[in-house]
């Protein structure tokens, strides 16, 4: 048993290492089609990361401290390097494209504000389809594609993966129907399976007790801090910096497990401390309706789609881990020593490795 355990808890560390819980803002693409036939892709860059991944990728050694007026000096002059990274293609023929760079300065005038590289060109007059690959993105993007006058469509990207082929014919208007949907099923993805972090935490409340009552408690408490907060973020009421919001809420992580490992009964401090991370996770859900834009017709629609696919998510988590140990919870001594104390030791394992690499990068 013991040495099933220390496999499990390794295999679980293996895959915290290698994937990616969702991220705010990190890279967003927005490609926009005109009817004269100009193109224009804006990628949204962190330019700290992206001067040392075009460094590395020229085999010279990462910069040190530089100005902000040095960094986006020599990214401006690495502009056929980033060319290189990027494939567009028009019906399977590749694009020629034009570099520019905008610098964070010129867009916001936070520190950490992120920077623009604009590509633009012209697509073939015959052309029906587009397909898009970025070689330096990490984790999953959204890719925001406008032709015309139509609204926006968004794809989910993930990594180097290049696109499907994207038609070029405008789309007809979306429906109320059609957008609750979309966003539902969006919601319910950012969950399962892209939000490693977001299921964690949520296992994490539901190991620490084998009475519905009290999972249900902190549930409630999770679930209305966090609507809350994804309202009041995406009307533009309260913001936290994503660089603040993520390594908290791994700190939420750590924090829910390490507690699993010290008291095996509801505590009332843990009901009002789970509504507290309940707030940082809205802020983190909200960051994912930021990067792909909410229709301005349809926004509330949109929003309470997305936060209906997020529970939805939520309770997937939590009915699949309970047919998974549903047998042993019986016996509360035994769920306990081989359940609940090896799976927190791994979760608090993987939120404290996602925090440091949230903090220093």
């Amino acid at each position: 048993m013991r040495v099933h355990l220390l496999l499990v808890i390794v295999a679980i560390l293996v895959v915290a290492t290698s994937a990616t819980a969702h991220e705010i803002g990190k890279t967003q693409v927005t490609a926009t089609f005109a009817a004269d036939g100009r193109f224009q892709l804006d990628v949204l860059v962190d330019p700290d990361a992206l001067l040392t991944k075009l460094t590395v990728m020229k085999g010279e050694l990462p910069p040190g401290t530089l100005s902000r007026a040095a960094r986006d000096e020599r990214i401006a002059a690495l502009g056929a390097a980033f060319l290189d990274t990027v494939h567009v293609s028009f019906d399977g023929t590749p694009a020629r494209m034009r570099f520019e760079y905008l610098p964070a300065g010129a867009i916001s005038d936070f520190a950490d504000a992120p920077s623009i590289v604009r590509l633009s060109g012209e697509r073939p007059a015959s052309a029906q389809t587009f397909t898009f690959a970025q070689q330096l993105a990490m984790g999953s993007y959204a890719l925001n594609v406008r032709i015309g006058e139509a609204p926006a469509q968004t794809f989910w990207l993930e990594g180097p993966s290049p696109s499907d082929p994207v038609s070029l014919t405008p789309p007809p208007p979306a429906t109320r129907t059609g957008i609750a949907i979309q966003h539902l099923r969006l919601g319910f993805t950012h969950i399962v399976p892209n939000g490693l972090d977001h299921i964690l935490f949520v296992l994490g409340l539901f190991l620490l007790n084998v009475r519905w009552r009290a999972l249900l408690l902190q549930i409630s408490a999770f679930t209305i801090a966090h609507s809350i907060t994804l309202g009041l973020t995406m009307y533009g009421i309260v913001s936290l910096p994503a660089k603040l919001v993520e390594p908290l809420i791994a700190v939420s992580i750590v924090y829910v497990a390490v507690e699993n490992l010290l008291t095996s009964e509801l505590k009332p401090w843990r009901v009002a401390l789970v509504f507290s991370f309940g707030l940082l996770h809205g802020m983190g859900f909200a960051g994912v309706l930021r990067d792909i834009g909410l229709p301005r017709p349809q926004f509330l629609t949109a929003l309470i789609a997305f936060n209906a696919g997020v529970e939805a998510g939520q309770l997937t988590v939590i009915a699949i881990a309970f047919a998974l140990v549903a047998y042993w919870r019986a016996d509360r001594r035994f769920y306990r020593r081989a359940i609940v104390l090896p799976t927190s030791i791994a979760i608090s394992l993987i939120g404290s490795f996602w925090t440091l690499q949230r903090v220093f990068g």
